[in-house]
């Protein structure tokens, strides 16, 4: 189970991939990634792409909209993070049309207990 850590464009530490799934530094479960590159939240909703240098990149204005996914089965377990990852490689510059959602939307990514969609009990 290699853990790769995920880092915003910064160079923040901003999570963890392992084995197609994506866990924020507490370790809770915040998406997965297809296998063709493609992020979703943990409620099966289009985020972005997982690019070569282990960022969440998504086109800013996105013509065409993507369905949403059936998501995986969910992890048992929360994983044990580290405690500490090694230091960002250097990051390509983006263009204007791309934005890092770690750093721009993180609420997208968020754990299944705290789903904006899910409605109230009351």
């Amino acid at each position: 189970m290699a853990q790769v850590p995920l880092y915003t464009t910064r160079g923040d530490w901003a999570g963890m991939y392992i084995d197609g799934y994506l866990y924020n530094p507490q370790g809770e479960w915040i998406g997965w990634v297809n296998p063709g590159g493609v992020v979703f939240s943990v409620v099966g909703e289009y985020i972005g792409t997982l690019s070569k240098d282990f960022r969440v990149l998504r086109k800013r204005d996105i013509v065409e909209t993507i369905p949403r996914r059936a998501p995986p089965t969910r992890p048992a377990l929360k994983i044990r993070m580290p405690s500490s990852v090694p230091l960002a490689p250097l990051m390509a510059e983006l263009t204007y049309d791309t934005i890092d959602v770690f750093e721009e939307m993180p609420e997208r990514l968020h754990t299944i207990d705290a789903d904006p969609s899910a409605k109230d009990i009351d």
